[in-house]
């Protein structure tokens, strides 16, 4: 068994390199570009939407208020006449890029904790690169990736939107467990 204090240098190392990774992915190649598509007539929809004042949430639309009302015909015509909706509104204005990069920093180090807990709890010191990096890489590539899928699952979420997530949650866990099996302590 190796403490988790022993492993602050991995977690922190891999969260800084995931960080910088991840940026690059997201702002400087063009591979989440097309995740979310403009909706036909945007401006006419936020000039529907704008009077309604909804608060940042999620919703869906049509919702029923009861399973007595999801079962009768009116719910039906309703769906069947859509749009169905799956939506978040966000606060108004620019989005603070500061506050969610900062929210993702300590994400990426929560993944780097849990996966330096289960490793250190499974291996003790001197364990070869090799066992470090599996226990670290499959923690965090499930840290990463796997409860994408719920949301393509149940509120169809574009598949290939979830699969270009789950790639680059699989390229984190494997920078994590690369960095974990070069300091893991000997």
């Amino acid at each position: 068994m190796t403490s988790l204090t022993a492993l602050w240098l991995p977690i922190l190392l891999s969260a800084v390199l995931v960080f910088v990774v991840s940026s690059i992915v997201h702002m400087v190649l063009p591979w989440h570009k097309t995740d979310y598509g403009r909706v036909p007539g945007e401006d006419k929809l936020m000039d529907a939407l704008r009077p309604l004042a909804i608060p940042p949430g999620d919703y869906m639309v049509p919702r029923p208020a009861n399973m007595e009302e999801m079962r009768s015909p009116q719910f039906a015509e309703k769906l069947k006449a859509g749009p169905v909706i799956v939506m978040t509104v966000l606060p108004n204005g620019m989005m603070s890029m500061a506050r969610n990069l900062i929210s993702w920093f300590v994400y990426i180090v929560v993944v780097s904790t849990f996966a330096a807990y289960i490793a250190g709890r499974a291996l003790g010191p001197s364990a070869h690169y090799l066992s470090a990096f599996r226990f670290v890489g499959a923690t965090a590539f499930i840290g990463y990736s796997l409860a994408l899928w719920q949301m393509t699952v149940w509120y169809r979420r574009s598949l290939s939107t979830t699969i270009k997530s789950t790639i680059d949650g699989l390229i984190y866990a494997l920078l994590t467990a690369g960095v974990f099996g070069w300091l893991w302590p000997r």
